[in-house]
């Protein structure tokens, strides 16, 4: 989700941010203190974000990045198995129905064929019958009408006569015509008188034409029609006629697509669910990451508002993150010490685990308490991080499986034959072996695959992957352990700023302690003394006996300081009472006033219970 901003307004964002920044060094030393402590707020958690997006990215570009590919493998196996069982299907339902749909479409050929030979005779036979059919060529006012249906062989032997008497006359009138246009062709072509009625005189002779008339007789004595014409003409007739309606041949089938192989539908399902599902998360995540990108745009800015609080929290609450034993601390300690009033260094042993020591480069219990807060909360980085590795690791390992022992291959063979033979030699036979024969057919099938292009090929991480993916982590969890010593800084840089504000916090600091001294000595006086007054339980009794008979033991059987329970070293003041078994180290001893509490006499007020409590120094993390 980057900021669509122009070069012009960065230019003018840049420019600003630099004039307020000159104004707040100028003016503020709360802004100065603030930009200065922006150095060791870098180091903190604040700045520990900007390492946390370097953890995201190992992780995204490690573990989760291999993991994406993976989940694409795994996704483009599935559809390659579900591709190859639907193939295998297919090519299995061909395999088994190529017989049947060779002999239909033979058939249907066959039947094609069949009626083009139908045809075929119907055409030669159209001829003639549209000759014996046909009433051109004669009148049909010449034809004797009569009550009883004449025969085929009368009808054409009629229509011949017919035609005879027609096609004399039709001769006629074409010949007389033709002498009488050849006659005034002459006339118009020979111009002189006389002359041309003498050359175009044999234009005249017209009446040659009617000689033709003589063959009427010879046409109607010798017909040139066959005696059995009709009665054979009727026969091929009928069979022709027969031939066309009884042998017509029309195959027709349909071709319908049953949901028998549903594969393909699946694995269309299949791959465009898995796409969506796969494409929404990462949609998802790339929103995340987008957001995550825009928080890191704005670290800078949480860095300034942390620093700046903890500028205004040293300034108005004087209790911050004030426990440190300063040397300011001392001199104030020192100069008591010289006015032989009660100092407070060294401090008591319940008492150092509140204050940090600057100077000293080991981690305090304070400082410890905040760092494995801070440890902690890297916690849930971790187990999302072997989370992740661990996923993909199981699932490289069940692809590795599938791909080592998965390997199928697929062999498949088919043969069909069926022969039918028609014997004869006549017009069925023909026919029959036209048509049948078309069950004649012979289909081999033979097919070889196997599964190793659909095999899974999955990518496992190196371990110089997983060595780039632990160590931002490990980065992380190095400046949570290493941030304590940037934290002591804050407190040097706000004193230097504010010199009077920090006299202010550490004379307060000292008297508070000194108050908390006194009480609480007040309570371990009490509870001393209260339990000085009871009597020794048996173990106690028998250990002083031990130590007392034989004083070798006391290097096992060290004894604890009656106040402040340090364990016994050879600087350790007993008590001078050899009847007091108290033991008092070297500051205890000189806090007591060289006195002991538990063998002097009894004072009513230490005697008493208190239900007060040591306050607590706080720490700024």
């Amino acid at each position: 989700m980057p900021l669509d901003i122009s070069e012009k307004l960065k230019v003018k964002l840049t420019w600003w941010l630099i004039g307020v920044t000159a104004l707040g060094w100028a003016t503020s030393p709360h802004f100065r203190c603030a930009n200065m402590l922006m150095v060791p707020k870098v180091l903190g958690k604040e700045g520990r974000l900007y390492v946390l997006s370097f953890v995201f990215a190992a992780i995204y570009n490690g573990p989760g990045a291999n993991l994406w590919y993976n989940l694409m493998e795994t996704k483009r196996s599935m559809e390659c198995v579900v591709e190859l069982q639907v193939n295998h299907t297919g090519l299995l339902w061909h395999a088994s129905t190529a017989p049947m749909r060779q002999v239909m479409d033979e058939l249907v050929k066959s039947a094609e064929t069949l009626n083009a030979e139908t045809h075929n005779v119907s055409e030669a036979f159209m001829e003639l019958n549209e000759q014996v059919a046909s009433d051109d060529g004669y009148d049909l006012k010449q034809h004797p009408e009569t009550d009883k249906e004449s025969s085929t062989q009368e009808l054409y032997e009629t229509k011949t006569k017919l035609r005879c008497e027609t096609v004399i006359q039709t001769g006629l009138l074409r010949c007389t015509t033709h002498f009488q246009k050849m006659h005034e062709k002459c006339m118009k072509r020979v111009k002189l008188p006389l002359f041309n009625h003498l050359i175009c005189l044999p234009m005249q002779f017209g009446f040659l034409c009617h000689t033709v008339k003589f063959m009427r007789h010879w046409c109607e004595k010798k017909i040139p029609v066959d005696g059995n014409f009709g009665n054979m003409y009727d026969q091929v007739n009928g069979s022709v006629n027969s031939l066309s309606h009884e042998f017509s041949a029309s195959i027709a089938y349909k071709e319908e697509h049953q949901k028998m192989l549903v594969g393909a539908e699946v694995a269309a399902q299949m791959r465009e669910d898995l796409t969506s599902q796969l494409r929404q998360e990462g949609a998802r995540l790339g929103l995340a990451v987008s957001f995550f990108r825009l928080l890191l745009s704005f670290t800078f800015l949480f860095v300034f508002i942390s620093a700046f609080n903890y500028t205004y929290q040293y300034c108005h609450k004087i209790g911050f993150d004030n426990c440190y034993i300063t040397t300011y601390f001392r001199q104030i300690d020192a100069r008591r010490r010289e006015q032989n009033k009660q100092t407070l260094l060294p401090l008591l042993k319940e008492e150092v685990p509140s204050f940090i020591f600057p100077c000293k480069p080991a981690v305090q219990r304070p400082e410890r308490r905040h760092m494995v807060v801070e440890l902690l909360r890297c916690i849930p980085l971790l187990l999302f991080l072997l989370f992740v590795c661990g996923l993909d690791h199981f699932i490289f390992t069940i692809l590795s499986v599938i791909q080592n022992h998965s390997f199928i291959e697929y062999s498949y063979q088919a043969s069909h034959h069926l022969s039918v033979n028609v014997m004869g030699t006549s017009l069925m036979a023909q026919l029959l072996r036209g048509t049948i024969g078309a069950l004649n057919t012979s289909f081999e099938s033979e097919m070889e695959t196997s599964n190793l292009v659909c095999l899974p090929r999955p990518t496992g991480m190196t371990r110089q992957q997983y060595l780039n993916t632990c160590l931002p982590l490990g980065l992380l969890a190095l400046l949570c352990v290493a941030q304590v010593y940037p934290f002591r800084l804050r407190r040097a840089i706000a004193a230097f700023y504010f010199p009077k504000r920090e006299k202010a916090r550490v004379l307060f600091l000292y008297n508070k302690l000194l108050r908390q001294r006194k009480h609480f000595l007040h309570l371990q006086r009490g509870r001393v003394a209260r339990k000085a007054r009871l009597p020794p339980e048996l173990g106690t009794v028998l250990l002083r006996w031990c130590r007392r008979r034989w004083p070798w033991l006391r290097r096992c059987l060290r004894q604890k300081c009656t106040l402040c329970g340090t364990p016994e070293t050879p600087q350790h003041q007993p008590c001078p009472n050899p009847d007091c078994f108290a033991l008092y180290c070297e500051s205890c001893w000189r806090v007591m006033g060289v006195t002991c509490i538990a063998c002097g006499p009894a004072d009513p007020d230490l005697l008493q219970e208190s239900s007060e409590d040591e306050e607590e120094q706080g720490y700024a993390g």
